[in-house]
């Protein structure tokens, strides 16, 4: 984006507000000049947060393997807000993304649960990972990694199904 040209996406993007400090109502538990964390407002579990870069980048599907220390960053902004909040199992804990079409917001977003054993009933088939629906954050540091942009390997596999 050239220099002094706002973000198009500011005024309208519920998370862009947030993490522009626009919105009186959203409680910020932890931010940083790169990424804002807060809680969700629909929590399927006890702990359940969200954490989002401060730049609008609509989905896990806009990242390329350059992202990859961004997705690393917010995971370790999600655990040490849940250790803020007295959680020391890490082992019980669910980091990841939705991907279009499953999200609700079109800004990144991260979604940290704790416990996840205690995921409520009614919400847990969201979050299941390695669905098309939720994938982890580890997981999609990985595939960038070695394969690139989660688009392009959607699109790939694409051309080779057959109906």
């Amino acid at each position: 984006m050239a220099e002094g040209k706002s973000d198009p996406f500011a005024d309208t993007c519920t998370f862009c507000s947030i993490a522009n400090n626009q919105d009186e109502e959203t409680e910020v538990i932890l931010k940083d000049k790169e990424m804002v964390c807060f809680r969700d407002i629909d929590p399927a579990a006890p702990h359940h947060y969200l954490v989002i870069p401060r730049r609008h980048i609509v989905s896990c599907l806009s990242l390329d393997r350059g992202h990859r220390r961004l997705i690393e960053r917010m995971a370790e902004m999600g655990r040490a807000v849940l250790r803020e909040q007295g959680i020391i199992d890490m082992k019980d804990v669910r980091l990841g993304f939705h991907q279009p079409p499953y999200i609700s917001v079109n800004h990144l977003h991260l979604h940290v649960l704790a416990p996840a054993s205690q995921i409520s009933e009614y919400m847990i088939y969201k979050f299941i990972p390695g669905t098309s629906s939720f994938i982890t954050e580890e997981y999609l540091r990985e595939h960038l990694k070695k394969n690139g942009p989660l688009l392009q390997s959607i699109k790939k596999h694409l051309t080779y199904c057959t109906y």
